[in-house]
């Protein structure tokens, strides 16, 4: 069982779930900030072609699929449809990114709330200096 900080555990999927590609407003306001890796890495001269939140993607990847909560072949098809309905205008790996959170929101694994308390905390972090 995950608990994602939503205050509510999470039973592994035992079945294909479909995705729902209805737009997610967090998401939303984090697609139309134009803040894609391929746009903030020439500001602050960064020349490493992968964002380096990449490797943490991957590795969520994995703990969810192997928790049993989200397995690899739903993520990557749900990633596919979103891709193609919802997130077709965004850039990979963002879109990845997007993607992930948008299954983890449908499917009640953390909620939208939460996600975006989560992204202002680490906004302000990142800028307060």
């Amino acid at each position: 069982m995950i608990n994602a900080g939503n205050d509510k555990a999470v039973q592994p999927s035992t079945q294909m779930q479909a995705v729902d590609p209805s737009p997610i407003p967090v998401l939303e306001n984090t697609c139309n900030r134009g803040q894609s890796w391929d746009e903030l890495a020439p500001i602050y001269g960064v020349t490493h072609a992968d964002p380096p939140w990449k490797t943490s993607l991957y590795a969520t990847f994995d703990c969810l699929a192997a928790e049993g909560v989200l397995p690899s072949l739903e993520r990557r098809q749900a990633e596919d449809q979103l891709a193609e309905i919802t997130y077709r205008h965004v850039p990979a790996p963002e879109r990845q990114l997007l993607a992930l959170a948008h299954t983890m929101i449908t499917r009640g694994i953390i909620s939208g709330d939460a996600l975006e308390r989560r992204m202002h905390r680490i906004r302000a972090r990142l800028t307060t200096n």
